[in-house]
């Protein structure tokens, strides 16, 4: 199924909250129904278009520019866009959605007790022992959504659970039709 609209969906949140887990179980899903997608990880995205960029505010402000001037170009070009990025500023978040145009920020809202507990890559425990400075909820501010479209909270429900609210919410708005059609009742039905 190709997409008529594209749109962007936009993960923000802590580093550690789960916003790149739930944005490949939502690119899985639309795979399986035939939808072009693009996953834009944020941690990606830093090695190979924004590497010489730094992690003052506006050298992360100018990250999630570049990051969504390629999701508008995607976007109208009706891709479905998922960005997974910690995108931790208010005012940067509106410019790109302002440019986008179609685009749902998904705020995955998770405490930072739970993200410190799960800090697979050990980046809070350097940054509490300052060996990393400007860290995400430690000593730069992260600006939670005002008003998101979707807010998941994984510290309380299950990757399945924030998965299904994200395509739920795709669906209310018109991106998503999953077919209830299985692919061996799509065999028998062309060898008809």
């Amino acid at each position: 199924m190709s997409n008529k609209n594209g749109v962007t969906v936009w993960f923000t949140g802590l580093s550690g909250a789960g916003k790149t887990t739930i944005c490949m179980a939502v690119e899985e899903k639309l795979r399986e129904q035939g939808y072009k997608v693009e996953v834009l990880d944020g941690d990606v995205v830093r090695e190979k278009l924004t590497k010489g960029l730094g992690f003052s505010k506006p050298d992360r402000d100018e990250n999630i520019r570049r990051i969504g001037f390629v999701a508008h170009l995607l976007t109208r070009n009706g891709v479905i866009v998922l960005v997974s990025a910690i995108s931790p500023y208010q005012q940067v978040r509106d410019e790109v959605r302002q440019q986008i145009g179609s685009f749902i920020e998904v705020y995955v809202s998770t405490p930072l007790s739970v993200c410190e507990q799960r800090d697979v890559k050990g980046l809070y425990k350097k940054a509490r022992a300052g060996e990393i400075k400007q860290f995400t909820g430690i000593d730069d501010p992260y600006e939670p959504p005002t008003n998101p479209e979707l807010e998941c909270r994984t510290d309380l429900e299950t990757v399945k659970d924030s998965t299904a609210k994200v395509l739920a919410k795709l669906s209310d708005l018109g991106y998503f039709f999953e077919s209830t059609i299985s692919f061996a009742e799509e065999s028998v039905l062309t060898s008809i």
